[in-house]
Parts: C-alpha cells; structure tokens; sequence
C-alpha cells in the first residue's frame, strides 16, 4: 500500500475499544447507554482504524450491495434499493455535443501522454541500455550462483562444525552430481546463446535485430533496475484523498469544540453511514449535533472542524437539514475543488446564443456545469478589489452580447478598460463620473435611465393592449419579442461600479439617478430588463433618501454573486442577512491567485453552489464581441452607440429631422443625409456618420434602398421621403 503525505506527517491514533458503543467511552457499562444517542451506525471492525492517506478505489463503494444494515441498537438502515438509481446512460454522454466533449477529454490526455513521454524517449534509452547491461550482469551471476549450489555451503559448514564427516560427504556427493547436471545445463544455454547470435550475425536484417533488443533490453532493464528507480515516469500525477471514518469525523468534531466524547448526552452521533457523494469526489456523512448545539456553532466553527478532519477548509461543505436546527449534511471533498481552474468560457466558440435560454458561468464545488437563466432577474456582483469581479459579470454580458435582438446598455462608473470593447455592441456606452470629449457621463446616464423606464411604462402598456389568447398572463414570451421586435424585446443594463453614481457632487443628481434605478431593478425584470451590477462598495453609500434608495437598489437584487470579501459585514451586504445564518459568508473564501473567480452563488436556486466562473481575458472578450457586432449587423440590430448614434440626446426627433432636410429631392443618400443633418441641426447632429443615420432610421422603419441622384453614375443607398413620411405616420398612429 502506498502512503502520501500532503498535509503533513500522517499520525495512527489508537485503536478504540469496538466492544463498547461508540458514542461512550470504553469503561462504561454498556446497559446504562442513554436513549439520547440511538442515532450513530454501528461500525465494522474494518471501520475502527484511523484513517490514513491512500489512493481510493472509487468503485468500492461497501454499501453497494446487501441486506438492510442494523444500526446496533434496533434500527434498520435504509435498502440500499430504495436510493436513487444511478442512470443507465450519464447525462454527459446523452448528446452528441457530451459524447464528442467526452472524447476530446481522452484524446487530449492521451496526447498529453504520448508528448510528455515522446520528449523523453532518448533518456528512456538510455537508462534501459545501462539497465540492461546491469541486468546482464546479473542474470549472469544469478546462472553462476545456480549452477554452483552456493545455497549448500552453509549446510557443510554446519556439518564440519558438529564434526559428523558422514553428512558432510553425503552432501558433498550431492553438490558434485548437482553441479554436472547444471553444468552441463548451462553449457547448453551458452551454446544456444551463442549460436543464435551467430545466426543472427550470418543471417539476421537490421530489423530482426531491432525485433530482438526491443523484447531483450527490456527484460534485461527490467531485471539490473531498482524497484525504486522506474523508467519511465508518469505523465500526470495520482491523486492521494484522506480516507475517512466515522472516528476522524468525530475527532474533527470534537477538536472544533462541537461536544465531548466523555460527557453524558454531549455525543456527536450520525444519522447515515459515511458515503462517497453522486459525484465521487468526496465523503458525505448526515451528522446529529449535542442537544443545545446548532448550525450556527458548526458554520463559526468550520476551519476549527477542517482542522480536525485534517483538510483545507475549502474542502469542507455544511449543508442545513431544514427538518432540524441540530442535524446537517457534511461533505468533505477529496481535494481541494475551488483551487482547480474552471477553463476558458464556452462562449469562445462564437456561436449565437439565445438570451431565453440559461448563461454558462462555471463550475461548481462538484466539477458540475452551472448555468443562469438571465431572465426576470436582477444580479449583484461584489467582492474586494482583483478578485474576479468584473471578469464574472463580464461573462453575462457577452452571453446577452450574442443574442442580436438583445440591447445593452453598458455603464463603466470606473472608466477602466475592461468594457471598452463593449462599444462594439453596446446601444449605450457611458464611462466614468466626468464629463470628457464624449460629454458628460452624468447627463448621459439620466438619459439612458429615463429611456429605460420609458420602455418599461411602454412595453407593459402594450402587454395590456393585447388579446387574452395571444398574451394569456399579460407576461413578456419568446414568440412575443419575435412577433413585435420593434416594441418588444430584453434589454440588458449593466451597471460597473454602480456606487460612484450615488455619490456624486450634486445631491440632485444623486437623487435622480437613484430613483430612477429604483424603480428599474422594481419593475424592469417583469417587462424584460435585466440589471447586472457590480460593486466593491455595496454599503454606506450616500445619506438621506439616496442612502434609502441605494439600499433600497442593492437589496432587491434577486440574485447575487460574491467572491472574496474583506469582512462579514461586507460578504452580508451583498448576500443579504439570510446567507450567513445558512452557512454562507463570502470573507471565509480561501485566498491566492488560484481562487481567483471563486464565489457564492445566492437566489439563483435552492443550493448555494460555490462557483468557480469561466474565465474570458480581455483578448477573448474582443473575438466574442467580434462575433456578437456581426450578427447584429446581419440582423440589423445594430444601433445605438455602436453604430455611431448620439444616445445621450433624448430629444432628438429623427424621423422629423431627416424630413426637414430632404427639401425637394424624393431621395437621398445616407451620406447626404448625414451631411445635411450636420449643417442644420450642429446642436443636435454634430458628429453623426452616415452609418449612424442609416441605422436609426431602418431602426424606425424606414427601408435601405438604392437611390440615384443626378450626377451619379451609379446608385448608392439612401432611403426615399415617402417612406420616411410613411413611417413618421405609422409612429404617430402607434
């Protein structure tokens, strides 16, 4: 059995005495065993030992099979074919996309394999070679030792040393008659030796030799090399877990300071055998605390408690049991899950997606896909500075990026870089607190904002307008947005930093953007808007009504997301009072270069998984938004500040403007409109390009067509005043 030590030197603890229960110290007699433990298993003899660290079988599985299990005092355990059964095909193998994600898995290992091992071929040569002359020489002694009898000297010497001369010479005549026959064996072996060499010299092609020394020099390295000192070394390393018994869980217990093994009714008994998990990469054990004990001293007691189960407390995992304050479910992974990395986002493939449809995001503490439906919801993400903050809600983004008929509103309250490629897309792109040569980002914010509720206010007005058998609930649908895309679609706001817009210099401004959120994050899921925040500052924000509104902003965040905090306080700000009661508190995250993206997720579901996100660099963003601008531009979509619309200017009529200018010409191209929307309106029309004017007006209904204006020699696009008149009308008639 091999034995690894990652954690420090492994200690074998006594063994305890498994002819008392084991819920009572050893001298106590057995009769007088309180009622107040019958919850504990009996446990196997095999069980008593301490556990040590060894490579697990994760097949074993000593509950699979047999007969209902007594507890030890009157209590059957449950059937074992009364669980869940284990499905006939894997859910990763049940598509096409799981089998061929299956199959890149192994062929990726196996050519992992064969490059690290094809790097050292040359030196596995050339320790084969030396081995096997090492093995020559002692096949060679090995032969020589055989043939001479040596195993009988020390059988003559005791002969010669008690004087008996008649055993001496019988075993004498033995080893003379041995060593002819063996003799001459081994004669015969060095002639067929020899002779095949011959052959081979007189006869033999190159790759008959090769045939030869590639079946010879193996065996003979095998035989000159160490056990200690293997050939070729493994490409990847074995995986060393703790072994666990019902004995280390309650010594973790007991050291965490959550009862005593001494004192009666202070016993800390379980409800279930220990168990691997569905997953097979950890333990699982449902664990009944001390009358008096509850969840709330296991959660304050966790890295105690990792301490004495001899792990990482990223290992240990304190599931509530909702039926009892007093019991839980605790899971201690075979390794460290949060330190291994979660890869590159899905979202590389640059493949349209649909927003109805749920976002990847990571990987859970089990290795397993999580996945977040966007819709009808409003998301907070928060941690300390570097932790993964932005990169995690930058993922949603470009998720909702990828559906064409979704607009995004992008505000950066920190005018750092990593939205900047957002512009690609985005239908508002605002940065920063300080007007610079793009405007002032405040002006621009209350703007976006206002229009944003306008849409609210218009799309639920519409909702209502609507027949009962084509809107049945009056709620937003897939095949609605399909049907009404004008009127009808999801719009994504996200909000960077959101805090900087809460404390602004001017108190009016302070109230205005924050009513107008509040009321966003109330109403806005239900109509279709999704509002993704990020904050390191979720808490003592502002004064008065803003300070009421900012909170009033940050807790109706129905799900929400925290990595590494600095404190409880801060973790409870952003995962809300409930979380830490529940055994969450995102300050306790472990900390270091490989836990970067690691947090909570909270609201998206009944479990709270821990979260390893997917990871997308700023290089990955640019090739998915890449993608994302083209099909908005196949889908003409694109419009906004992406395709070079002022947004910040609400009250720009542009059907009413490009009316204006077109005078008497029945057509005109994009280019002239745009340079005539320059010249007479510079206030509002400044700096538009013809791509700009293009999309707003197709945007508005107003068809691409060709157009030909005298002194062209052939046509270009433009649009025609009849059709912009028609779709000014269809505006004013709704």
């Amino acid at each position: 059995m091999n034995f690894s030590k990652p954690m420090g030197e492994v200690v074998r603890l006594p063994v305890p005495n498994n002819d008392a229960p084991a819920d009572v110290p050893a001298d106590t007699d057995p009769d007088a065993v309180p009622d107040a433990v019958p919850d504990r298993p009996a446990e196997v003899a095999g069980d008593a030992d301490t556990s040590f660290e060894v490579q697990l079988d994760p097949g074993a599985d000593p509950d699979a099979e047999g007969e209902p299990v007594d507890d030890g005092v009157g209590y059957l355990l449950p059937d074992p074919e009364d669980g869940d059964a284990y499905p006939v095909i894997p859910e990763n193998l049940r598509t096409l996309a799981g089998v061929g994600e299956a199959i890149g898995r192994h062929v990726r290992r196996f050519a992992h394999r064969a490059a690290f091992h094809a790097v050292r071929a040359p030196r596995y040569l050339l320790l084969a070679v030396a081995w096997a002359i090492v093995g020559l020489w002692r096949l060679i002694d090995r032969q020589l030792s055989w043939w001479w009898v040596s195993e009988q000297d020390y059988l003559r010497s005791l002969a010669i040393a008690a004087g008996d001369s008649r055993e001496w010479y019988k075993l004498h005549r033995e080893v003379k008659e041995t060593r002819r026959v063996r003799g001459a064996i081994l004669a015969g072996q060095a002639f067929g030796v020899l002779l095949g060499v011959l052959v081979m010299v007189k006869a033999a092609p190159w790759w008959g030799w090769a045939a030869v020394l590639a079946v010879v020099v193996p065996w003979l390295a095998h035989l000159g090399r160490p056990e200690d000192k293997p050939i070729i070394v493994p490409a990847m390393t074995v995986p060393r877990f703790r072994l666990l018994n019902h004995d280390v869980v309650l010594r973790g217990y007991y050291a965490a300071g959550l009862g005593h093994p001494d004192k009666p009714g202070q016993q800390v008994t379980f409800e279930t055998h220990l168990a691997r998990t569905k997953e097979g990469e950890g333990s699982q054990v449902k664990v009944v605390l001390p009358h008096g004990t509850g969840f709330d001293d296991v959660v304050k007691a966790k890295d105690d408690l990792a301490s004495g189960l001899d792990v990482a407390p990223s290992q240990v995992y304190l599931t509530h049991d909702p039926t009892s304050h007093r019991r839980h479910t605790l899971t201690v992974m075979d390794r460290d899950p949060l330190a291994l990395p979660a890869g590159k986002t899905p979202l590389l493939d640059c493949k349209r997606r649909n927003i109805w449809n749920p976002a990847p995001f990571g990987l859970d503490e089990h290795g397993r896909k999580v996945t977040l439906g966007l819709l009808w919801i409003s998301i907070l993400v928060g941690a300390q500075p570097r932790k993964g903050k932005t990169f995690a809600a930058r993922l949603l983004a470009l998720y909702a990026a990828l559906d064409p008929s979704v607009r995004l509103s992008v505000v950066d309250g920190k005018n750092s870089p990593d939205w900047n490629k957002f512009a690609m897309v985005a239908y508002h792109f605002i940065r920063g607190t300080v007007p610079n040569r793009a405007g002032d980002p405040v002006r621009q914010l209350i703007a976006a904002l206002a229009e944003i509720k306008t849409h609210i206010i218009e799309v639920n007005d519409f909702l209502s307008t609507l027949p009962p058998e084509e809107c049945p609930e009056g709620k937003l649908t897939e095949e609605l947005c399909r049907r009404y895309p004008k009127r009808l679609f999801i719009w994504m706001l996200v909000m960077e930093e959101f805090q900087n817009y809460f404390e602004l210099e001017d108190q009016d401004d302070n109230k205005e953007i924050a009513a107008l959120l509040s009321y966003i994050i109330a109403v806005g899921p239900s109509s279709g808007v999704i509002l993704l925040s990020s904050s390191q500052k979720p808490s003592g924000v502002g004064a008065g009504d803003v300070s009421r509104l900012f909170n009033r902003y940050r807790d109706n965040h129905a799900v929400r997301f925290a990595l590494r905090c600095g404190n409880r306080n801060v973790s409870d700000a952003i995962l809300g009072g409930d979380a830490y009661s529940e055994g969450f508190d995102a300050s306790t995250l472990p900390v270091g270069k490989p836990y970067l993206g690691v947090g909570y997720l909270y609201g998206a579901a009944d479990e709270t998984p821990t979260v390893r996100t997917h990871l997308a660099d700023h290089g990955d963003a640019e090739k998915i938004l890449t993608a994302a601008r083209t099909f908005r531009e196949r889908a003409g979509t694109l419009n906004g500040y992406a395709a070079g619309q002022d947004t910040g200017t609400p009250d720009r009529d542009v059907l009413a403007d490009v009316l204006a200018v077109f005078a008497g010409d029945p057509g005109l191209h994009w280019t002239e409109l745009a340079e005539r929307l320059a010249e007479q309106y510079p206030d509002r029309w400044a700096d538009t390009t013809a791509d700009a004017v293009s999309a707003q007006c197709r945007d508005l209904g107003v068809p691409s067509v060709d157009v030909k204006r005298a002194g062209s020699k052939s046509p270009r696009k433009g649009c025609r005043k009849d059709a912009v008149k028609a779709a000014a009308a269809a505006a004013d008639t709704g």
